[in-house]
């Protein structure tokens, strides 16, 4: 199934709002070969001045474009009034599966009254007058992207990414998405319920040198992986190891134990049932309460919270 996925830009758009969208969406493709077909829109269509003076090509927004998800993007969306109003007359008419803004496009989407009654973000800059102009939206200004129902909407400007990866994982899985972050070299999930991991770190180091090592520590991290022992693993000496480790990965061999250590717990206690003192014993991190420690170090949240945003996911975020 081809989905067929419009970025809608209009005078003023951040480049970024389009681009760090567009460049998810190509390798996710790539990867899975008839998944998604782009498309630039805009009112009018033609050349469209981004804010920086760059500009992209694109086609007329018009209803008769059959999509299955529009993106809308942020930017100088006050440099035309009239593309504006156009964007959330076509808004309020379409009929896509799924719909989404980028930064300050949650602007249009309210004004087409889509989150009236929704969680939403928005770019930082721009909550209290968001706030106050749409005081019917239940704004979530700590949130990289929210998603309620069939609306999404993401914060500022890079958090296009993190959005495309959402609805990336959404359609086609973890698995991709994960694959689509590594190319991108960026984290598939930012704290906040939202875990990243070091894209160096998965792939076992610039040169892959420890992927093998990197596998072992996922299937044993009930043990003490203690330097000595990962070293013993590598056939190495302890410190040759640690500055091998270091320079391979870009962080040290106790940091990379404790960030797989949180991938394996989170995906537990966001998918399963399982107790946290289960899930803290055979993730390596002992007790229940040290595990805590950890989340709220890395996430800002107890893995109680995250559980919780889990399932309010699973269920069409509601």
């Amino acid at each position: 199934m081809t989905r067929k996925v419009g970025i809608i830009i209009h005078p003023g758009f951040q480049l970024l709002d389009a681009a760090g969208p567009a460049a998810a969406f190509e390798l996710a493709e790539g990867f899975c070969v008839g998944s998604y077909m782009l498309e630039i829109l805009a009112p009018g269509g033609g050349e469209i001045e981004s804010s920086s003076g760059m500009r992209l090509a694109a086609r007329p927004l018009s209803m008769e474009e059959p999509l299955d998800t529009a993106i809308i993007s942020g930017g100088e969306i006050i440099r035309s009034m009239a593309a504006a109003q156009e964007i959330v007359a076509w808004l309020r008419r379409t009929g896509v599966r799924r719909t989404a803004s980028v930064c300050t496009g949650a602007y249009l989407l309210a004004e087409a009254g889509l989150l009236d009654g929704r969680r939403a973000t928005t770019h930082w800059w721009s909550t209290h007058d968001f706030a106050r102009r749409y005081p019917a939206v239940k704004l979530d200004a700590e949130r990289i992207f929210v998603r309620d129902g069939s609306v999404w909407t993401s914060a500022g400007i890079s958090a296009g990414i993190d959005l495309a990866l959402a609805l990336i994982e959404d359609d086609l899985g973890p698995v991709i998405a994960r694959r689509v972050a590594q190319q991108l070299v960026v984290h598939q999930r930012r704290p906040g319920g939202q875990s990243q991991f070091s894209a160096l770190v998965e792939l076992g180091g610039r040169t892959g040198r420890f992927i093998g090592l990197i596998e072992w520590m996922r299937t044993a991290l009930a043990q003490p992986l203690t330097v000595e022992c990962l070293a013993d693993r590598a056939a190495m000496s302890p410190r040759h190891f640690a500055r091998a480790f270091k320079a391979e990965t870009g962080t040290t061999p106790a940091k990379a134990v404790e960030r797989i250590r949180l991938e394996s717990a989170r995906i537990a206690v966001e998918t399963g049932p399982m107790s946290l003192d289960r899930i803290a014993e055979e993730s390596g991190f002992g007790d229940a309460g040290r595990m805590r420690r950890a989340f709220l170090r890395s996430f800002g949240q107890p893995p109680q919270a995250l559980r919780r945003a889990a399932a309010i996911s699973r269920n069409g975020g509601r």
